[in-house]
């Protein structure tokens, strides 16, 4: 053979070549999708909130209370439903022990708390009044009730993951 007749190949870096160019914007794309979705490091990361309990000098009228259950996160602590002087009401969550996570909201609700995963989705199905988002995982903190809420109609808590639709862990009212 002569050297005229040598081929000589050379081979592209691998970023240089558009089909995996395309693949690394993909995968960095869904990366960034799962990333802002998940919020993993959430997991790792607590809230600490301690409000004082509403009503200064005069004592607040427990209307309802519950013990917090797990649902699909450890989760405990004590809901309160407190009527203060001027008749405006708050929910108070004392002591409260849960993961952080995406989009977490206190929502109360006309659903039945039901132990285990059968209770975990149900907080959305029926009447609800989401109260905001949770301030903290850890610790204790108010709740400003809508004047027109009917206790009667809602005699559940939830700290509901909004963008899972899943209960954290969630309360029964009963009477004060």
């Amino acid at each position: 053979m002569s050297e005229s007749s040598t081929k000589v190949r050379t081979r592209r870096p691998l970023l240089k070549r558009p089909a995996i160019r395309v693949a690394l914007g993909v995968v960095v794309f869904f990366v960034a999708v799962a990333l802002y979705l998940l919020q993993p490091w959430k997991l790792w990361i607590d809230e600490v909130v301690n409000e004082p309990a509403p009503g200064g000098n005069a004592q607040p009228v427990e209307l309802a209370r519950g013990e917090l259950i797990r649902h699909e996160h450890e989760t405990t602590g004590t809901v309160r439903v407190l009527q203060l002087a001027d008749g405006s009401r708050v929910l108070r969550l004392e002591n409260l022990d849960t993961t952080n996570g995406p989009v977490l909201k206190v929502v109360l609700s006309d659903a039945k708390v039901v132990s285990e995963k059968d209770g975990w989705h149900v907080f959305d199905d029926g009447k609800y009044i989401d109260l905001g988002r949770l301030k903290g995982n850890k610790g204790s903190q108010n709740y400003t009730l809508p004047r027109d809420a009917d206790l009667d109609d809602y005699r559940s808590v939830s700290i509901w993951c909004d963008r899972f639709n899943v209960s954290f862990g969630a309360a029964t009212l009963t009477g004060g």
